[in-house]
């Protein structure tokens, strides 16, 4: 199931009279961290940093590109990005590289707890939540260590921690191809009514997933498996830049689940992305999704890295 998170914060203008405004935040149902997750983060036997940094870090790159943010601010190795609410995704700051401005200690416990003050206002001016997107990738680095313990300290508590897979395309054969004619590749304005239609997406939230659609940069493909009246069973994204390929909006209709569509939709994008000159693909799934890693893991997924998100309170 989806659900609507609905953030009505007022603030004071400079006349002493409150603005308000609703923005709009459509997220799956989070899956909180368990006590033990928030004490397995830094043990590098739990969760150790990718063997592939240079990999993970494309990957990583390729994904915020693959889901743009409507504006971007950066901030001394960290990427503040904001979408009106919708989805963390677009509406969290990613930090993609260590402080440029350090001493030989590394960057300071004051100095970066002023660097956070100061994203959590730019985060307040939009009327947001602050929300931080970390990584395992810099999960061996003081840098990454600290910013987590000082988010604890400030009260961000731990949320839907996930799991980034990756596969090779230069070989599908294990992945059959799809049926012609099975699978409809539609444009995006009538793919987004099919997935809205699918997950049960509001008018208001339609239009901000709208926006985030138009802004994608990279070639993109728009599933869709319906069945024999025409009604969308199942729906996926797929966005190729260069040598990669990111999945996203994978769902399938919860009375038809466990029926295989899944895979076959799956397999439809995986081949047109490898036609589309793609060479690796990847996604990202919520950790506790068990029913999704095991059919990651049947078409030949295997984890990369992961990442959490922080939010303030």
């Amino acid at each position: 199931s989806l659900c609507l998170l609905v953030f009505n914060n007022a603030r004071q203008n400079n006349r002493g009279k409150e603005n308000g405004r609703v923005l709009y935040c459509y997220n799956r149902p989070s899956n909180r961290a368990t006590p033990s997750f928030m004490e397995q983060l830094h043990k590098p036997a739990i969760m150790p940093a990718p063997r592939d940094t240079a990999l993970a870090l494309r990957i990583e790159e390729a994904s915020l590109n693959a889901w743009p943010a409507m504006q971007q601010v950066f901030v001394d190795g960290w990427v503040l990005r904001f979408a009106r609410g919708f989805t963390k995704r677009s509406n969290c700051i990613v930090p993609l590289y260590p402080p440029l401005y350090t001493n030989s200690s590394g960057i300071s416990a004051q100095a970066l707890t002023e660097k956070v003050r100061y994203c959590e206002n730019l985060y307040a001016r939009e009327q947001l939540q602050t929300v931080f997107r970390l990584t395992s990738i810099g999960n061996d680095t003081s840098w990454n260590v600290a910013l987590d313990n000082l988010l604890d300290q400030r009260g961000y508590h731990i949320d839907e921690p996930s799991l980034v897979l990756s596969r090779l395309l230069r070989e599908l054969s294990e992945v059959s191809a799809p049926v012609p004619g099975q699978i409809t590749m539609l444009p995006l304005d009538r793919w987004l009514a099919a997935y809205c239609e699918l997950t049960g997406m509001p008018e208001p939230a339609r239009t901000l997933h709208s926006f985030i659609l138009k802004g994608i940069s990279g070639e993109c493909g728009f599933a869709v498996l319906p069945d024999e009246r025409g009604r969308p069973l199942a729906c996926g994204l797929v966005v190729v830049e260069r040598e990669l390929a990111g999945l996203f909006d994978i769902f399938t209709h919860l009375d038809h689940r466990n029926k295989g569509l899944g895979r076959k939709l799956l397999a439809s994008l995986l081949h047109w992305a490898h036609d589309n000159g793609a060479q690796r693909t990847y996604l990202q799934m919520v950790q506790a999704n068990e029913p999704a890693a095991a059919l990651y893991a049947s078409l030949g997924f295997t984890e990369m890295y992961r990442y959490w998100y922080r939010i303030g309170a």
